[in-house]
């Protein structure tokens, strides 16, 4: 029996089509390029798609991309967000002139700057520039050491974790905004609580925590898998591939989750931010959330190469997945395009009918595609590998989401949800 489900376009698609044109796009002015080798990184594999060169975007370039962006995007606000690999490697006089383009075609938009970055590079003459221009840091650090230095070393080999401190010892003192990025990994498992805290202790109000679920695939050298270099990341159906050691398991990353939930909604609503309890309190309360992972559909944040190549999305930097390029199409006819839009579409469409008849769809929407590559119980692909560690999630933090779409309903702060908390056990 056919299944038009997979053809049905809803309202919100239509509102989104017809509507005014606003996206985001990550900014990779150094394409791959970093200066750390962390395990898990699936974008140091993209430097094999130019040549395996050391990439790093022109002022000519910078300038068209700054012009087209700003000029595409059809809302007063716009947002540019700096990635890489490692986007310091490109210089503080690179992001000078940058500031300086934004400035010249602002046009009346108002521009801001985030910028993600391994925090091992940074000076206090990069804190003063970031501060000076209203750049909020977002920094990659796991947890404690052992847990950070695991998997996210130089090319040397050497442990990371000092410098990334020391790092953020200079945004601090200069009163540089910054948020975290942490990897939920295998060497996370058990361990939420500690993690919590401890970025609580570097002074970290605002937390990302991704989880990790990667294939990788050996070299072979005469015939036989070389595991002594790196792996390459792969599509889940590349023959020969295998999970990657790093990666959590379903459950292991829904107990973790669970164990820093279970500290925040009585203690810290309100003061410390996470990024998947923000995105299930606004799926409670029927809005959309603020991250594409959790949203109903993609494409609304693209990737932008060194040399101007336009990608749907960052984890899908790959020749098939090609928009254009900016010296060749305009930025809004790219992210207008057909591929574009059934790039995104088909999140909502690709998900498997145990999926869409389940209680927690409004809140996961199936995470992200680059993860959905498990089978359901009738043999239906698409399901995602997180799935046990996200029901149970969601199942464990539904009382408290519920009281806080409660208060939120008579106009009252959610953070009222922490006394009640504290009650209930």
């Amino acid at each position: 029996m056919a299944d038009n489900f997979k053809q049905t376009l809803t309202l919100g698609d239509a509102q989104k089509l017809t509507g005014p044109r606003a996206f985001n796009i990550m900014m990779k002015p150094a394409g791959s390029l970093c200066n750390l080798d962390c395990a898990y990184c699936y974008y140091l594999d993209k430097a094999e798609i130019y040549g395996g060169r050391e990439p790093r975007m022109s002022l000519e370039m910078l300038e068209q991309v700054v012009r087209d962006y700003i000029a595409a995007n059809d809302v007063p606000e716009v947002q540019f967000v700096w990635h890489g690999g490692e986007p310091l490697v490109m210089g503080l006089d690179f992001y000078r002139r940058a500031v300086a383009f934004q400035q010249k075609y602002a046009g009346g938009k108002k521009v801001h700057n985030s910028l993600q970055t391994n925090g091992t590079l940074i000076t206090r003459e990069w804190a003063r520039f970031f501060k000076e221009n209203d750049f909020l840091l977002g920094v990659s650090i796991d947890g404690p050491q052992d847990i950070h230095d695991k998997f996210r070393k130089d090319k040397g080999g050497a442990p990371s974790f000092g410098r990334v401190l020391h790092g953020i010892e200079l945004l601090y003192a200069e009163g540089v905004p910054f948020n975290t990025m942490s990897t939920v990994n295998s060497c996370c498992e058990g361990r939420g609580l500690e993690v919590y805290h401890f970025l609580k202790g570097i002074g970290s109000h605002y937390m990302q925590f991704m989880p990790v679920v990667e294939h990788v695939k050996y070299p072979l050298v005469n015939g036989r898998e070389n595991r002594k270099g790196r792996p390459w990341i792969v599509d889940p159906d590349t023959p020969g591939a295998s999970l990657a050691r790093w990666s959590v398991s379903d459950v292991g990353f829904g107990r973790f989750m669970c164990d820093i939930f279970d500290e925040w909604v009585r203690q810290d609503v309100g003061e410390y931010f996470v990024n998947l309890f923000d995105a299930a309190l606004a799926g409670w309360c029927g809005v959309r959330p603020g991250l594409c992972v959790y949203g109903e559909t993609c494409g609304d944040n693209a990737s932008l190469e060194h040399n101007g190549d336009l990608y749907p999305c960052d984890h899908f930097v790959y020749p098939k997945y090609l928009l254009g390029n900016i010296a060749e199409k305009g930025i809004a006819e790219m992210m207008d395009s057909e591929a574009m839009v059934q790039f995104g579409i088909a999140k909502r469409t690709g998900l498997p009918r145990a999926c869409r008849a389940c209680e927690w769809l409004h809140l996961c929407h199936g995470e992200c595609p680059k993860h959905r590559f498990n089978r359901t119980e009738s043999g239906e692909t698409g399901l995602n590998a997180l799935c046990g560690g996200y029901r149970k999630f969601f199942a464990h933090s539904a009382p408290y989401m519920e009281k806080m779409r409660e208060l939120l309903e008579q106009d009252l702060a959610p953070a009222l949800v922490m006394s009640w908390a504290r009650a209930r056990r």
